[in-house]
């Protein structure tokens, strides 16, 4: 019986296990994941004075005897503790001294106490981390912006969130350094870059040049690695294998240097429209305003030249040593957001053009340069068939018909470009206007344009060859004190003063843009006020506030003085130019 049973209940169990003999079973209710806990934030760690291997400059002064040392006044003197002791190197500029602490730390604080009696020498010196032992990864931590204080330590705090194993001291230029005491104040940690170090409200370039090499060549490039921070320090632009020169003409005799920068790869540096690898840096030595360039471009912008360069004020770190307040432009170039001529070609009535690898002079005497297509790259037929082309424009200006509007110069020579550049030019009181001309031409079948707009450090009253320019009785590049050649002054006269319909035509254009620039003084006051942190920093690197420099005019003695120049001026050239176009 037992054994019946249990074949009774197996045949159950089979049955009940048949698909359709399934009693559905109502969902249970899934067991909710916990959540895991909350990570408890890492306590912050405690800075502490930090230690390392000592790292810098090994040549020494002896000041007893004027010579180079190897034992005396020596880098380690910094962190002995003794204000009485002191490091001063044999060189006077490109000196430093530091630590090597082993691992990455993060550094909250620097403290530093300047050599008994040289309280100066500390300030503009730039307090730099890197993870290369060559510091060719370098940036800023932190910059001593105020004289030091003897037998003191002074600190400087800095948000710099990247963790750094080597850091350092830089003396700024002509100061051997001159240091008593330096500590660095930190925690050891990886860190991060969402806030590093911008010297002013404007961005900051950092440059670091192939084993600290100078940059002397316009010709030739150097190799190096350039970061831009920008955004208070929240963004950061890396390019390595980036190459740097000079560059400029009269502006590379000056002792603050201009720079053109070739990426490796294609950027667009700060927002600029343009995507490219070759951008410049222009050093506005001679104008105390550090604007005018910025000025003239905004008057592009506002007349409507159809292609206005991209500029923006920097501040500029070479191989640790702060150089001042720059501006990142464009490269004047044929490119996607720059000269709209990809199918044809630049070219600039230049009178350096016999520096240049392709240029040619006019039959009337213009010299002229061919910036497009590259010297590298151009045919001989291309050469030709530009210098043919100019040579039909000019020879079309100085013919009997030159004012009929089918036949004439019109043929050859886009009027309303050249007339709004003929604005910006006497407008802004540019002596250069006709020294250096661009134009273009967008293809083949074209006609030449006028522009870009390019090098305006002596317009808005800075050139004593045309000062005072609104005493003037005529338009500047009539005047003895412009630069423009005999051939390029007759053309344009032949055009703004000969041509009944272009002269109108300026008088049109002038009433269309009148209004615009009546407001011009209130960007000269918010420009004014963006570079003002920079500015000063910039007159303490080059102080030449009190000094005539190249063709200034006059000495105003102070930055206030020196804008407030450039508003007399644009008031006065408002009333000014209405009655030279009403001639």
């Amino acid at each position: 019986m037992k054994r019946l049973g249990i074949i009774a209940l197996a045949l159950l169990f089979l049955w009940a296990c048949q698909p359709e003999n399934i009693v559905p079973q109502p969902d249970r209710p899934k067991e909710q994941e916990k959540p895991e806990p909350p990570k408890e934030p890492e306590p912050p760690k405690e800075p502490v004075k930090l230690s390392g291997t000592v790292i810098g400059t090994t040549l020494y002064v002896d000041y007893d005897t004027g010579q180079s040392s190897r034992t005396v006044n020596t880098r380690d003197n910094v962190f002995d503790g003794n204000f009485d002791t002191f490091f001063a190197t044999y060189e006077r500029s490109r000196t430093w001294v530091g630590l090597d602490l082993g691992k990455k730390h993060v550094i909250t604080k620097v403290g530093y106490s300047p050599r008994v009696s040289q309280e100066g020498r500390v300030e503009l010196a730039l307090i730099e981390g890197a993870n290369m032992p060559d510091f060719s990864d370098a940036l800023p931590i932190a910059m001593i912006k105020e004289k030091g204080r003897a037998r003191e330590m002074s600190y400087v705090e800095t948000s710099f969130s990247r963790g750094v194993r080597y850091v350092r001291y830089v003396g700024p230029n002509n100061a051997r350094c001159n240091l008593s005491e330096l500590e660095f104040i930190g925690y050891e940690s990886e860190g991060n870059d969402s806030g590093l170090y911008q010297i002013t409200n404007l961005p900051t370039v950092v440059i670091n040049t192939a084993g600290g090499a100078d940059i002397v060549s316009k010709d030739n490039y150097i190799n190096s690695n350039v970061y831009i921070v920008s955004g208070g320090g929240k963004e950061l632009l890396s390019a390595a294998q980036t190459q740097i020169k000079g560059r400029g003409n009269a502006s590379w005799d000056f002792p603050k240097k201009p720079y053109k920068i070739k990426f490796a790869e294609k950027q667009s540096p700060l927002g600029a429209p343009a995507h490219d690898k070759t951008w410049t840096l222009i050093n506005n030595y001679g104008d105390k305003t550090l604007m005018r360039n910025i000025l003239a471009f905004e008057v592009s912008r506002r007349v409507g030249m159809a292609y206005t360069p991209f500029c923006t004020p920097v501040d500029v770190v070479l191989n640790g040593e702060y150089e001042g307040c720059y501006q990142l432009c464009d490269q004047v170039e044929v490119d996607g957001g720059r000269v709209p001529a990809k199918d044809g070609y630049l070219i600039e009535i230049d009178a350096y053009n016999y520096t240049e690898a392709v240029n040619f002079w006019s039959a009337k005497g213009m010299p002229v340069t061919v910036k497009y297509p590259d010297s590298d790259k151009i045919t001989q037929a291309q050469k030709s068939f530009i210098q043919n082309y100019f040579g039909k424009m000019e020879n079309a200006v100085f013919a009997s018909d030159f004012k009929d509007a089918k036949d004439g110069y019109r043929k050859y020579l886009d009027l309303d470009s050249f007339l709004k550049n003929f604005i910006v030019g006497e407008f802004c009181g540019n002596t250069d206007t006709y020294w250096s001309v661009y134009m273009y031409k967008d293809a083949k079948e074209g006609v030449l344009y006028t522009g870009p707009v390019w090098d305006y450090d002596l317009a808005f009253e800075n050139d004593g060859r045309t000062y005072p320019i609104n005493d003037l009785r005529d338009y500047i590049y009539c005047t003895n004190g412009s630069v423009a050649s005999d051939a390029v002054r007759n053309m344009v006269n032949r055009i703004v003063k000969q041509d009944p319909a272009a002269k109108e035509r300026l008088r049109e254009l002038w009433n269309g843009v009148k209004p615009y620039l009546s407001t011009l003084n209130n960007y000269v006051d918010d420009t004014s006020a963006l570079l003002e942190e920079s500015q000063q920093l910039n007159f303490r690197r080059w102080p030449i506030m009190n000094q005539w420099v190249h063709q200034n005019p006059r000495v105003e003695g102070s930055y206030a003085g020196e804008v407030k120049r450039v508003k007399d001026y644009i008031t006065a050239r408002l009333t000014k130019f209405e009655s030279l176009t009403g001639k």
